[in-house]
């Protein structure tokens, strides 16, 4: 193919990259972003694929079947609570792809063939692609709750092993510089990033995973760029850099959620014994226990409901529960809204993507900015499976989650909890929600309850 056309196609893949990534930030136009994006894929592949020439070009449409098949079961198998762990094996998959190219490059060249830049690109997509395959791998792990990785776990003078490693990488990639026809620096230097990328993930609490899925996110397009610089490609650069870029940008907007920097989440904990009350100070006869047809009665004359999901809608699948509930109300004259917490559920965005599945309205997924001056103003809350999000203790200077925005349910006329038991959220610490005088817990698992719920209200 005639390179000027290959350019061409290659600009207009990277112009559709920029407008898909564009139309992912807003629920209304995800859609056709997630399809732009998908055909600029398609483009880039199918320009670049037919350059292949050899016995390399069968191979190359193997892999491309297989894992057009192996996407085609994940995209019919996996459930939709699953997508952070799905996200998290993906950005593996980006930083294993990266190591590879990079190995294979550098064995099958030799330091007549493979120039400085090339040789430092190489040393790059070791290092930030090894990070983000086990890395990926760990976070994975603990979004699954596997045995051994839920809890933060810190070997002593973990930061200083950190450093060390971190030294030893960058002295393995000047030897890679320095004497590219020596193959095994690389593989050790991809080996010790990989290392590093288990204890750089390890020591980080499930409440911060939305975080670390959006940095390593950052690290696989930083690991993509790098390897287009190996291979000369102009648009597995632009595309890289682009998720790089955004990941970043992600990232930085889910620390400001939480009201932390990004340095604190990677080396930091939040330590639910540092102050505050016990749970038993907090609960200890103070907590109204309701039931469906109760929480029926006081939504009958209600005119504004707000709904607060979290993490426990995804896990009890009540998302097609809620949708039924939501029309019921609006075919009552209530008018239904979604307070949606930028850090709520295990990845961004993960609330979004669960009530849109369900095709609830985009105009009723309201942030949490524009929702809580309004707060005030709705005559029931319905809180389902969210906790520190909505927990007030982050307004006291003292507490361990002091100063994270929350959503200001408490400050609703009636709040309604939805929750299997009192046990403390991701952050490990009470919710003194559960024992204001305005607050109702109801007791019992996310999908259930809002069906119950919604028989009473059919049969007042």
């Amino acid at each position: 193919m005639n390179p000027i056309w290959i350019n061409i196609a290659y600009l207009v893949a990277s112009v559709l990259f920029i407008r898909g990534i564009k139309g992912l930030t807003h629920p209304r136009t995800a859609v056709r972003g997630n399809m732009e994006s998908a055909i600029a894929m398609l483009l880039a592949v199918s320009v670049t694929v037919p350059q292949i020439v050899g016995n390399g070009l069968e191979i190359v449409i193997a892999g491309l079947v297989a894992g057009g098949l192996v996407g085609l079961f994940l995209s019919r198998w996996v459930e939709m609570t699953e997508m952070p762990q799905l996200v998290a094996v993906f950005n593996g998959f980006g930083g294993a792809a990266s190591v590879l190219v990079g190995g294979v490059t550098l064995m099958g060249g030799s330091s007549s063939l493979v120039g400085v830049q090339e040789l430092i690109a190489i040393s790059a997509s070791a290092v930030i692609g090894g990070i983000t395959l086990l890395g990926s791998l760990v976070a994975f792990a603990k979004l699954q709750e596997i045995k051994g990785f839920k809890n933060p776990f810190a070997l002593p003078g973990q930061r200083a092993i950190n450093a060390l490693m971190f030294i030893g990488a960058i002295v393995l990639a000047i030897k890679v510089v320095q004497n590219p026809a020596d193959p095994m620096a690389f593989w050790a230097l991809a080996g010790l990033a990989s290392i590093l990328g288990i204890t750089l993930v390890m020591p980080i609490g499930g409440a911060d995973m939305p975080v670390v899925v959006a940095l390593l996110n950052s690290y696989s397009g930083l690991a993509a760029a790098a390897t287009g610089f190996v291979l000369n490609n102009t648009v597995l650069i632009i595309s890289g850099s682009l998720v790089g870029a955004s990941g970043l940008i992600l990232t930085n907007i889910m620390c400001k959620a939480m009201n932390r920097s990004l340095v604190n989440v990677l080396f930091g904990k939040i330590d639910a014994s540092a102050a505050g009350a016990t749970a038993d100070e907090v609960y200890e006869g103070k907590i109204k226990s309701t039931s469906a047809a109760e929480v029926a009665m006081l939504l009958e004359d209600a005119e504004r409901v707000c709904i607060v999901p979290g993490y426990g809608m995804a896990v009890a699948q009540a998302q097609h529960a809620v949708r039924d509930f939501f029309n019921l109300m609006e075919d009552r004259g209530a008018t239904v809204e979604f307070a949606i917490h930028p850090v709520a559920g295990r990845m961004p965005g993960h609330m979004n993507v669960l009530l849109a599945e369900v095709d609830i309205p985009y105009d009723r997924l309201v942030e949490m900015d524009h929702i809580n001056p309004s707060l005030e103003t709705v005559d029931v809350a319905i809180v389902l499976g969210a906790n520190d999000v909505v927990n007030p203790d982050a307004r006291k200077q003292d507490s361990p989650i002091a100063g994270m925005p929350i959503i200001d349910v408490d400050k609703c006329r009636t709040v309604v909890v939805i929750k299997r038991s009192l046990s403390p959220g991701f952050a490990g610490i009470p919710n003194p929600l559960f024992a204001l005088d305005n607050s109702l817990m109801f007791f019992g698992d996310g999908k259930k309850a809002i069906q119950d719920l919604v028989t009473e209200i059919k049969d007042l």
